[in-house]
């Protein structure tokens, strides 16, 4: 075993939940040479525990929290957790990552991660003082929502400065696109990982540290620090994105026609600004917030004043949230929004997919497809709030038609039958973001490579989103100008998705936030991480290293997707992208052929074109050798 490195405890703690049994283990340090942290860890650990007989609700599957060497230290925007399993949504890989401040708690108690594994008899949750973790009864926890579960949690300790992790009722009923809410009010929300808490009747994870960080170099970190903290300030997008957060860009996607609408039947709301970002802080700002440790506070605490939801507080509002109870569904009606945020948060549900599975619904309806023989006499028409907010109700405790809507759009068209597919806007399973890739070609690209289905945060693409060319000539040079800037334009968006996937996959498993309105994607870079690694663990880290391990990261994730039957006829965008041309805004006419930018993706990742797996080559040049044997790649 090789030298220790500094920026990580050294140990991690293994659950076996069935047992009961509590096992704190050594890091392995060639786990943190090869996959740094965070999301490397899940992935590693998913690949080589849980393969394609596994149900992702069973005792068999894993669940791991996992910090990063960055997580919880001086450097800005370190308050990120990776949550990793086999996805109940999609089947296949799934992952998913919150900022808040759980992560750093977890950290500094001593923990680089958690791996639960098994079901326990009865609902229990994780307590963990520093050093001394123990499994405490949940059962007067359960069934309660994830505000009062935490409330109940730090009563019964005496200490409000307890960070958890903790599911809902949508988890504790298994609903497939359930999340998992993170102190305070941040959710790692994708792929069901919520669900999968609940199938092993693991409530909540509550802890609470006073160790710090050790570092290789604390005064060259420091000093790095100081001067990320300082770029971040002075990059010019910083004053919208501190004071709006991601709700300040709903106004610019509308008007590129990347803002879907009515279930992606277009790109632009014509009430957008009744839900935009000036709505918003008029209506309900009180003050910014921020995750741990993090300049850019994008978190905001909203409230709102009067009303018919009077009261309804809220410290994160995501352009996301915006779209899928808003323009989603054709409800301007802000106040309701805010409302179905805060319920999903409560509940314990992914606002996308609760948003997207509603909005195809009332696709249905409109189409005649769903009568109120199927929906129990409920009508689904666009833009009624009522119905809406019974739905979430209904879809989080499984009943009625919302049992059918809770295992998300995929399996609920599947269900329904009579060409219901055709209006499943999901890749892969898992429900599309508010991105239209007719409006931004990398976006669209992006949806389909990302490794746990339909996502905006794998690859992360930015350059193209606003059309500002700094950002493409500061990172890949005049050369690749003006196309590298254009949303519309194909050429070079293959590479810039790769990168930014390879890219992505070192920040989630640092533990950095690289959401945060596009902001550390936006200044900070290759060379900028590596410095930064090799200042907190003392592991020498040039950017071609770095390089080697975001691709072996992507490429093992990859490997678990092939490993259970995904190949490139699964790398597909709904019919509507292809065959619809989009009615609004600079993408107007427009729709995306993505078969040519695969093919060149596919080439640049050093994959097999023709079925989109990695090739045996690419496979041991990045020290995946044991991945050639188990696909049983020529």
């Amino acid at each position: 075993m090789t030298t220790k490195y500094e920026g990580y405890t050294g140990t991690w703690l293994h659950v076996d939940l069935t047992s009961g049994r509590i096992e704190p283990r050594e890091l392995d340090p060639s786990l943190a040479e090869g996959y740094l942290g965070g999301n490397g860890f899940g992935s590693h650990l998913l690949w080589e525990r849980v393969g394609p007989g596994v149900d992702p609700l069973a005792p068999e599957n894993i669940l791991v929290f996992a910090t990063g060497p960055l997580c919880g230290t001086g450097m800005p925007t370190s308050g990120r957790v990776a949550v990793v399993a086999k996805s109940p949504l999609t089947g296949i890989y799934g992952d998913s990552n919150a900022g808040g401040h759980f992560g750093p708690e977890l950290k500094s108690a001593g923990w680089d991660m958690i791996v639960f594994t098994g079901r326990a008899a009865h609902p229990v949750y994780l307590h963990i003082m520093d050093r001394q973790v123990e499994l405490r009864d949940a059962r007067d926890l359960w069934g309660l929502t994830t505000s009062r579960a935490e409330e109940a949690i730090r009563n019964a300790w005496g200490d409000d400065k307890i960070k958890t992790a903790i599911i809902g009722p949508a988890g504790e009923h298994l609903v497939r696109f359930a999340g998992i809410q993170v102190t305070s009010q941040r959710s790692a929300a994708r792929c069901g990982l919520g669900a999968v808490m609940g199938s092993k009747n693991l409530k909540a994870i509550a802890a609470r540290g006073h160790c710090k960080v050790p570092l290789a170099d604390p005064d060259r970190f420091r000093d790095l620090a100081r001067d990320f903290r300082r770029r971040l300030r002075e990059n010019p997008i910083y004053p919208a994105v501190h004071r709006h957060g991601t709700p300040g860009i709903v106004a610019l996607m509308n008007a590129l026609g990347r803002f879907p609408t009515k279930n992606f039947q277009m790109g632009s709301y014509d009430e957008v600004d009744r839900i935009d970002a000036d709505a918003l802080e008029a209506r309900a700002f009180v003050r910014h917030m921020a995750c741990y440790n993090c300049p850019v506070a994008c978190d905001k605490l909203y409230r709102l004043p009067d009303g018919r939801y009077a009261g309804t507080e809220l410290h994160s509002v995501e352009y996301e949230t915006l779209n899928s109870f808003g323009a989603a569904i054709l409800n301007p009606d802000l106040d309701s929004i805010l409302y179905a945020n805060q319920l999903c948060d409560d509940l314990g549900l992914d606002t996308i997919s609760a948003g997207r599975v509603i909005s195809f619904a009332m696709e249905l309806w409109e189409k005649g497809i769903l009568t109120p023989a199927d929906t129990g006499g409920l009508a689904l028409e666009w833009g009624d709030v009522e119905t809406t907010l019974q739905l979430v109700e209904m879809i989080a405790h499984r009943k009625g038609f919302g049992d059918l809507l809770a295992d998300g759009v995929r399996e609920a068209a599947a269900a329904i039958g009579r060409g219901a597919e055709e209006y499943a806007m999901h890749v892969k399973g898992m429900e599309i973001p508010a991105q239209d890739g007719r409006a931004q070609r990398s976006m669209g690209l992006a949806h389909v490579t990302s490794t746990r289905g339909a996502d905006h945060l794998k690859a992360f693409p930015t350059i193209d989103e606003t059309g500002n060319p700094e950002e493409a000539r500061r990172r890949y040079g005049e050369e690749y100008l003006p196309e590298l800037a254009d949303p519309l334009a194909t050429r070079y968006k293959p590479m810039l998705v790769k990168d930014g996937e390879d890219f992505g996959a070192v920040i989630d498993s640092a533990g950095l936030c690289k959401s945060g309105g596009t902001f550390v994607m936006a200044e900070l870079y290759w060379p900028d991480i590596a410095e930064a690694m090799e200042a907190a663990t003392g592991m020498e880290m040039t950017v071609e290293r770095l390089k080697r391990i975001g691709e072996r990261i992507y490429n093992l994730q990859r490997c678990y997707d092939v490993w259970h039957g995904i190949t490139r006829a699964d790398d597909v965008l709904p019919r509507r992208f292809s065959h619809e041309p989009s009615p609004s805004g600079n993408a107007k006419g427009q729709v995306i052929d993505l078969e040519p930018m695969l093919d060149e993706y596919f080439t640049l990742r050093g994959w097999d074109v023709s079925t989109g797996r990695p090739t045996a080559e690419t496979l041991h040049r990045l020290g995946l050798a044991d991945a050639v044997e188990r696909l049983n790649l020529p």
